[in-house]
């Protein structure tokens, strides 16, 4: 029988963050999920049911039906770090599970290189590490993100007359993912307004970082993290080009499963991936 999710509340830095907690086996170290970039907690829906621990997903801020950060000010990549600390901290969870989905990868890649007391184990789909900027290109990369920033204001979100609209502009994004992860994403993304229905998210989230780490940094990150680690890469997924592989030697303990499928291979088809994770957990 699938169990049905419940809507969670935290308190973070002054922001109400969202989530969804399904309590599986109450015994089971428990797991905290991370989700990707303009994606939600409903991205963890497909496998917690085959997981059986309990999990949190976490809707990062400006995502789902978390806040956003403050008006008027830019939004940092690693500020998701200490938003996920302030969640373990309210659930009470001193050593937990952690797995993310591509930017959620990188964030707890973050986080358990910042606080590795903290992670049990990490699982990482779909990305290791957060995107890396050269430092010579540090310059140009912030002027682009403060011109964005000055004409954010004449830009509008787009509006679809019905949900279904908005499902079926999300099914492309990233390689592509199969309709009812589309749906399942949407129903949680959208919010009606007065014209039709557009997304909840943030509309500075679509703006070039300000600043991002040098690949330096990401490596002094990720060397720090001390959890047995699983990498899981879709052979259509992002990872296919090998662009995660230079970084995978800089982890100590790590297992690497590839698998069928594109970018959102743990929503598309679950089955195969939890059987990866689990495998992985019970050892």
């Amino acid at each position: 029988m699938t169990e049905t999710p419940r809507e969670r509340r935290f308190s973070a830095f002054g922001q109400t963050l969202a989530g969804l907690q399904w309590d599986g086996d109450g015994e089971a170290l428990p797991v905290l999920a991370l989700h990707g970039w303009l994606d939600n907690a409903a991205s963890f829906q497909p496998l917690a049911e085959y997981l059986g621990r309990p999990l949190v997903a976490l809707d990062f801020a400006g995502h789902g039906h978390s806040d956003h950060r403050p008006p008027n000010q830019a939004t940092h990549y690693v500020d998701h770090v200490r938003d996920v600390l302030a969640v373990a901290n309210e659930l009470g969870w001193d050593r937990f599970i952690l797995i993310g989905h591509s930017m959620g990868a990188g964030v707890a890649c973050l986080f358990a290189g910042t606080f590795p007391e903290r992670v049990e184990r990490l699982v990482l789909i779909e990305g290791l590490g957060p995107p890396a900027t050269a430092g010579k290109d540090a310059p140009q990369t912030l002027r682009k993100a403060i011109d964005q920033m000055l004409t954010l204001g004449d830009k509008r979100k787009p509006v679809y007359d019905d949900p279904e609209q908005a499902v079926a502009a999300r099914l492309p994004a990233l390689g592509g993912l199969e309709e009812a992860s589309a749906r399942l994403l949407c129903e949680r993304g959208l919010e009606r307004v007065a014209d039709g229905w557009t997304w909840r998210t943030d509309a500075r989230l679509r703006l070039t970082s300000s600043l991002r780490l040098t690949e330096e940094q990401v490596e002094g990150f990720v060397r720090a993290i001390v959890a047995p680690t699983l990498l899981l890469m879709g052979e259509q997924g992002l990872g296919g080009d090998g662009r995660f592989d230079h970084r995978i030697d800089w982890l100590e303990d790590v297992t690497v499963g590839r698998l069928p499928g594109r970018h959102h291979l743990h929503m598309d088809d679950p089955a195969p991936v939890a059987a990866e994770i689990n495998a992985f957990l019970s050892r």
